[in-house]
Formats: structure tokens, C-alpha cells, sequence
């Protein structure tokens, strides 16, 4: 039976056969301050994560996507006001003192960021980095780590790992990087992986590389993945659950299969529509969203998407409550979308 969920309660899907609960994110909230300003950055986020899954958050950028993960990690300023709750593996992760934080750093979650040059040291050979990064997390010798580290590189597929061993960052092909990045993250044996625009920087075939990687890995290693994307089309083909959040909130949220069969969500709609499609004409233009993302600082009332969307009412000055509409299928909206064409489907989940 549908119904309104509270700040309160948690949204549920689990799919059939799935495993058991990993993670459960609980009405977060997290603001700054920002010149005399409260950024409302997340605003009230609640998902459930199972080991062994693949969950992506979409949403354009400023939607809170990445600091909802960096609050996982205990990567946010001192300065953040956070509220809610993320239990990982039944453990309170919100207000974990730093010195515990950094024992489940890497060892129980790693992270994936956007720009691999940036996450790697130039000054460190590669073999380095990983054998320092599998050293914090076991208790290895020197030599024992330096095997483990060839190992990470040939499990992500880095080729000729021997030689790259002793190599810089600056001697590696972006795609490699992230390769080693990958490695590293790899190092502690994580359940949890979060991959924050991961492959955004690279070029389309190392994309696909790189996805199908994190895909092996996860099937190999049983770990679930979070994957932080503006891109539908990459959760189109990879992952079982899927989040849309604009301005902080998380506004449509169901199966992925469900999601691109009967996506209800304006703005979701739009985002799927303004995907490329080959069955386009050579000249004719990509659609577009009008206006831009709301200030975090400045949220306008009502429906936070009202501003850009086609099918805003006056019913809209109000906030959409977040229903549970349909069985495992919840959004916010007043007026909901109709399915999209069968074009648009056939071009996201081709």
C-alpha cells in the first residue's frame, strides 16, 4: 500500500535475493556556513544499501550527490553541521570519533574520485603508494606488501604490472591512473567501494573500461558499490537501485529496471531526455533543462525543481511529500511524468 514516508523512516528495496543490509542512510542532513550563509547541502537523504549491490546516485552537479559520500568517509570540513544517521554493518558512522574513522577508512569503505592525477602523489613511485596503503591496513612486512601490490595491479588489469611497479603517475595514461587508484582502494579489503564521477575525466572507451572493471571486481570480491554520477545511462547498464537527487533531496528513487520502464519524476524525465541518442538527426539540437540548479543557500519554496519544470502548478508553492506511489517506487512530485518514449528507453538501456 502506498503511503507518505516521515523524515524518520527509511526507504526500503531490497530485491529479491539480495543480500543482506551493508548500509543504512536515515534522514542525513549536512549544512555549511558559507559567508554568513547556511548551505543546506543534503536534505534529508535516506536509502538502504545491501552487500553485494550496485546503487548509483545521479543528479546534477551542487545536487549533494558527493557530499553525501564524502559524510560516509568522515571527509567533511570540522565546520559541517551534520544530522541523521549511516549505519555501516550495524555500526553508527555519524560522530565516530576520527581515530575509529580512519581504522574503516579504506579498510571497510574506500572511495574513487573524479581526477586520478589528484589522488595520486608525483613524487611517489606507483609500487609505493600501494604497498604504504595496504601496509596501513594489515600487518604485512615490506616485502609481503610489495608482492600485494603487483597482485592489486594485475586483479585491475594494469598491464605489464611488474615494470609499472616502479613507475610515476605522470608515466601512466589516465585510464591507467585510475586503474591505480583503483588498486589502492583496493587495498584494505573494502565491502564498500564509493565511485564519485570515477570515470568522468576519461574518454568514452576507457569509460567502458574502467565500468566493466569495477563491475568484475565487485563479482569477484562481493563488495557493494555505490556509483556517484550526472549520468543515467551508466546506471542504466550497471547498477540494481537507483537514487535522483536535486537540491539535496532525493527525488525519485526505485529498481533501475523500474526507474527507466516508468520514471515518474519531472526532472528525472528530463535528465534521461537530455541523454544523447544516435536515432537523432545530425543537426538537431540536444535537448536541454532550462535555468540552472538552486542556490543550496537560497532553496526557493515548494518543490525545489518547480522554477525549471514544465508541469509546475501553483499545488507546486507547496513540498511534494516523498511517496512510496507504487510498490518499490517513490518520488516527489505533484504531478508526475509519463513513461518516456520508447525511443529515449530503447537509447539509455541500449
Amino acid at each position: 500500500m502506498s503511503g507518505e514516508r516521515t523524515d524518520n523512516e527509511v526507504l526500503t528495496l531490497a530485491p529479491p535475493g539480495s543480500g543482506a543490509e551493508l548500509l543504512e542512510v536515515r534522514d542525513l542532513r549536512v549544512r555549511f556556513s558559507r559567508g554568513g550563509r547556511r548551505v543546506h547541502a543534503v536534505n534529508g537523504l535516506s536509502y538502504r544499501l545491501n552487500a553485494g549491490e550496485i546503487l548509483a546516485i545521479i543528479g546534477e552537479s551542487g545536487s549533494g550527490k558527493s557530499v553525501s559520500a564524502r559524510t560516509l568517509m568522515g571527509l567533511l570540513p570540522p565546520s559541517a553541521q551534520v544530522t541523521g544517521s549511516a549505519r555501516f554493518a550495524g555500526t553508527e558512522l555519524l560522530g565516530l570519533p576520527e581515530r575509529e574513522m580512519r581504522g574503516r577508512r579504506g579498510a571497510e569503505i574506500a572511495m574513487v574520485f573524479q581526477d586520478p592525477a589528484r589522488s595520486l602523489n608525483p613524487t611517489m613511485r606507483i609500487g609505493a603508494q600501494i604497498t604504504e596503503a595496504i601496509r596501513a591496513h594489515s600487518a604485512l612486512s615490506r616485502k609481503q606488501a610489495a608482492e600485494r601490490a603487483v597482485e592489486l595491479l594485475k586483479l585491475v588489469h594494469l598491464p605489464a604490472a611488474e615494470r609499472r611497479f616502479y613507475e610515476y603517475p605522470h608515466q601512466l595514461s589516465g585510464g591507467m591512473r585510475q586503474r591505480v587508484v583503483i588498486a589502492i582502494a583496493l587495498a584494505g579489503e573494502p565491502r564498500l567501494l564509493i565511485a564519485d564521477e570515477a570515470t568522468t575525466a576519461l574518454d568514452v572507451t576507457t569509460q567502458a573500461q574502467i565500468m566493466e572493471l569495477l563491475l568484475e571486481l565487485k563479482q569477484r570480491l562481493g563488495m557493494a558499490i555505490i556509483l556517484i554520477s550526472h549520468d543515467l545511462g551508466l546506471a542504466a547498464s550497471y547498477a540494481q537501485n537507483v537514487v535522483v537527487m536535486y537540491a539535496g533531496r532525493a527525488v525519485e528513487y526505485t529498481s533501475a529496471e523500474e526507474l527507466f520502464a516508468h520514471v515518474r519524476m519531472p526532472y528525472t524525465q528530463a535528465l534521461l531526455g537530455a541523454i544523447p541518442l544516435l536515432e537523432r538527426e545530425p543537426h538537431a539540437l540536444l535537448p536541454v533543462i532550462p535555468g540552472q540548479p538552486p542556490d543550496p543557500a537560497a532553496l526557493p519554496p515548494g518543490c525545489p525543481f518547480r522554477p525549471r519544470c514544465a508541469a509546475a502548478t501553483d499545488a507546486c508553492a507547496e513540498p511534494p511529500p516523498f511517496v512510496e506511489h507504487e510498490p518499490g517506487h517513490w518520488w516527489a512530485c505533484w504531478h508526475p511524468a509519463e513513461d518516456l518514449s520508447p525511443q529515449v528507453k530503447d537509447g539509455v538501456q541500449g
